[in-house]
């Protein structure tokens, strides 16, 4: 790889704004699933141990309880998969952790496994996009266990009490499919279709300057095709056949009507985009598009089967890219607990964890991830200074203010990190006091030190390690648009394509360009690399989005139909 050098576009001064990075959002859609699911999988195993006397044993149950937070955006049998694998992988963290823990008491060695997991949790999560909470959540409780005196004849008994409690939260995460058996590709859909209404909505009624007004339009379309990429990802994990194959397919035809919103813009009624989107709120019936649209629908599912045909790259594919963040990871959690360790901390971990917390897709993101980590953790302090006299005065106190606390990280983490951090620092501190009183000024003193310690560690972690591949994933992605270009031009030059060909086409073309957008937002937030092929990408994109319009165009005329694809549509 050639050497790379600093330049004005991607110096680190520039990247280190803190313009925004507290700003709250809109809570996410279905911000309280997550949220009760979380309080459903957590306060009956808490209860039962409480019950028992055993609440000691509840970190071993909360590692199997917390997966219950994961998957909640996936149809369900792609959530029965999903959440599988949270529960035996979060299971294989905790083993590692426990069996270490009963080998040595050297902190020093148990910070080097810690590291080593959280890299490993990080890769594997980032590789296979298993989403919110990502890795946060597997490298708390690994590290956590770490920690606690452990023999080997323990181990056994306390994984099976994370496999009893994993086995109730993959119930509680299934549950909902007795009440809405299609609500996550329904929600998907919506989704779809509301991106593409906002993009319809901007069609020359910005108001500002013109660069402005650009700017917004390209920010809209981008999200209008990340959003109906998404949507077909969540479609094409549906089974083709059987009794959810006629649900699957009506969904399939309103996230091709978003596709032609997105190509046509000026021809599009953004509210009839919208009403469909309100209509799959609840259990309701699917709108039928072909009530509201002249063209043809028999022809525009063509390619499904080879699209569901096609495997994705192999797991070592798709972990090779990621070893800038995953050495990332390692570097800074180790360094975090060894200056944690030197400050005489006695628990570590938590400089462990606020480092593994912050790595995100490139450095601007990792910054903003830092600021809000360290906000969000000192108010979560001065809360649970608030909240200890109360909880001390019973241990059933303990286990409700830690339900309630899950259930408000869960419920605010959609708004801004900083905001459900707020609620998960108190939760962590309230729950090291399940095996019995701690002083809360020492407890604060020592978090308020490890996150102050693994902020600042773990960023600079992330300095020093430079991810200097982000720049020829970019080459990689415009070269790959450019071929999906190339393809969809030359069927769209034949008198009369394939149709299943051109569907085909103007699929790897959608996913060209939303995988070259998210490319290239990534490695602009990286800095020390050679410049970004800026006017590259301009171009590529302007290109795909003409012939992806005009393929659309084309398809939505039909066999028999003038198509009206000019020259332009799909030159370069």
């Amino acid at each position: 790889m050639s050497s790379a050098t600093p330049t004005s576009g991607t110096s680190l001064g520039r990247r280190l704004s803190l313009s925004g990075v507290l700003r709250l959002r809109r809570p996410s859609e279905i911000w309280f699933k997550p949220a009760l699911s979380s309080v459903a999988a957590i306060a009956p195993p808490n209860l039962l141990l409480l019950a028992l006397g055993r609440l000691d044993l509840a970190m071993y149950t909360m590692a199997g309880s917390l997966c219950a937070l994961y998957a909640h955006n996936r149809p369900y049998a792609a959530r029965a998969r999903t959440l599988a694998w949270v529960v035996l992988g979060m299971l294989g963290g905790v083993a590692v952790a426990l069996v270490t823990a009963s080998l040595t008491r050297d902190a020093v060695v148990l910070v080097a496994v810690g590291a080593v997991l959280a890299a490993v949790q990080k890769a594997l999560c980032d590789a296979t996009r298993v989403g919110p909470p990502g890795n946060v959540v597997l490298t708390f409780i690994s590290s956590a266990s770490l920690f606690v005196p452990q023999t080997l004849g323990q181990v056994p008994g306390h994984l099976a009490l994370g496999a009893a409690a994993g086995a109730w939260a993959w119930l509680v995460g299934m549950a909902p499919a007795l009440v809405r058996p299609h609500g996550p590709e329904r929600r998907a859909t919506a989704q779809a279709l509301n991106a593409a209404a906002a993009y319809a909505g901007t069609r020359g009624t910005g108001d500002g300057h013109a660069a402005a007004r650009a700017a917004g339009y390209a920010a809209a379309r981008a999200a209008g095709y990340a959003a109906v990429q998404a949507a077909w990802q969540t479609l094409l994990s549906l089974p083709a056949t059987g009794t959810r194959a006629a649900t699957r397919h009506a969904l399939e035809r309103l996230v091709v009507r978003a596709e032609v919103a997105l190509a046509a813009p000026a021809d599009t009624d953004p509210e009839r985009l919208r009403d469909w989107a309100r209509a799959l709120r609840g259990t309701g019936r699917i709108p039928r598009t072909a009530d509201f649209h002249d063209a043809p629908v028999t022809e525009e599912l063509l390619g499904v089967d080879a699209e569901l045909a096609a495997r994705p790259a192999p797991l070592r594919q798709r972990l090779g890219p990621l070893a800038p963040i995953a050495l990332r990871t390692f570097l800074g959690c180790a360094l975090a607990g060894y200056a944690s360790l030197a400050l005489g901390i006695g628990r570590p971990y938590w400089a462990l964890v606020t480092a593994a917390a912050l790595y995100q897709a490139n450095m601007a993101l990792t910054w903003s991830r830092a600021v809000q980590r360290v906000v969000g953790n000192i108010a979560g302090v001065l809360l649970f200074a608030a909240l200890a006299p109360i909880a001390h005065l019973g241990q059933i106190l303990l286990v409700l203010f830690c339900v309630a606390l899950n259930f408000g990280a869960e419920a605010l983490i959609t708004r801004n990190y900083w905001l459900g951090s707020v609620c998960v620092t108190p939760m962590a501190l309230l729950i090291t006091e399940f095996a019995g009183y701690q002083e809360p000024g020492e407890l604060i003193t020592e978090r308020v030190v490890d996150t102050l310690v693994g902020a600042l560690v773990g960023f600079l972690a992330a300095v020093v390690v430079t991810n200097r591949r982000a720049g020829d994933r970019v080459e990689r992605a415009v070269t790959a648009a450019d071929r999906a270009r190339e393809r969809a031009a030359r069927l769209l030059a034949e008198p009369e394509p394939a149709p299943a060909a051109l569907e085909a086409a103007r699929r790897a073309l959608a996913a060209a360009l939303t995988d070259l957008r998210t490319t290239t937002d990534a490695a602009a937030g990286e800095w020390w690399q050679r410049a970004l092929p800026q006017e590259r990408v301009v171009l590529a994109e302007q290109a795909g989005h003409r012939t992806l319009a005009a393929t659309v165009r084309r398809q939505a005329a039909g066999p028999d139909r003038d198509t009206g694809t000019r020259t332009e549509d799909v030159r370069p």
